[in-house]
């Protein structure tokens, strides 16, 4: 099979390029945002052609600055999926958010709910969706991603950790901890149950099963790391005021991988344990 990882310098993208090599995949072009520019339908047109999958984790990925800057983020999370989209058709996989969504429910979120952004990001990147969806191709929605390479929560406790002698951490937000590379495996499996016939297209969960909020997190994070949790103090997010609103419940559910012959990911504690080996040697 051949492949295309499109933002494949960012988090997402390297672990995916780690993933395709453990499945023994080969015949690979990683593309970074210096390689492939997205918005350019021309250059996303030549780079598709000929490719079995496309990858798609390039994104923008300033919550905040999409407040600011919403024209340029839904260029980049709608405009510029729209045309892989209509390129690739069946043969996308595009990464999305639980940003699409509002965080007013108190269960897990189906694949099929409607969508219901409540800034910027979120309503990129659900225009995004709606492009790769009629296409016939696949969204593949995560959440509170973490991993070795870039900017993340998890890695920001552990230099905090280091910093401070206490942290006030949010309490009233809800979601799946996911490590970036065990995402990244399901993608590559997705891509292959996908080319047999086994996954249908649509909308798929790629979040840990499992929930706690930014705070169960960060202590966590710190039990892992041998330190004392009792650190980690809980707070209100009305103490940490932000331009872009956040959705305070960000669970998933997962029932769409039934029957494709791809497990879901597993529950999000014991997949920290996993992860910190990675995340600390760096």
């Amino acid at each position: 099979m051949r492949w295309l990882v499109t933002g494949a310098g960012g988090m997402l993208g390297r672990d995916l390029q780690v993933a395709l090599a453990e499945a023994g995949e080969t015949r690979v072009h990683s593309a970074t945002r210096a390689d492939l520019d997205i918005t350019d339908a021309d250059s996303v047109r030549a780079a598709v052609l000929g490719v079995d999958v496309v990858l798609n984790a390039a994104a923008w990925t300033d919550v905040d600055g999409a407040e600011t800057a919403e024209e340029a983020a839904t260029a980049v999370n709608g405009d510029a999926v729209r045309v892989l989209a209509e390129t690739a058709g069946k043969r996308l996989i595009s990464v999305s958010t639980d940003y699409v969504f509002d965080g007013a429910a108190t269960a897990p979120i189906p694949e099929d709910a409607p969508h219901a952004p409540i800034n910027a990001y979120g309503r990129g990147k659900a225009a995004g969706e709606r492009a790769v969806l009629a296409a016939g191709g696949y969204v593949v929605r995560t959440a509170w991603l973490y991993g070795a390479h870039g900017p993340n929560f998890v890695r920001t406790m552990l230099r905090l950790a280091a910093e401070r002698d206490t942290l006030d951490v949010v309490d009233d937000q809800r979601g799946s901890p996911t490590w970036s590379l065990a995402l990244a495996r399901q993608l590559v499996a997705l891509g292959r149950a996908a080319v047999a016939g086994r996954a249908g297209p649509g909308a798929y969960h790629g979040t840990a099963a499992g929930s706690t909020t930014w705070y169960g997190l960060a202590r966590a994070v710190f039990a892992e790391a041998g330190l004392d949790p009792a650190r980690v103090r809980p707070t209100t997010s009305d103490k940490f005021v932000r331009p872009a609103r956040r959705p305070a419940y960000s669970v998933l559910g997962h029932d769409r991988w039934a029957g494709t012959g791809v497990d879901p990911l597993p529950d999000w504690r014991p997949m920290l344990t996993e992860a910190m080996p990675f995340l600390s040697e760096r």
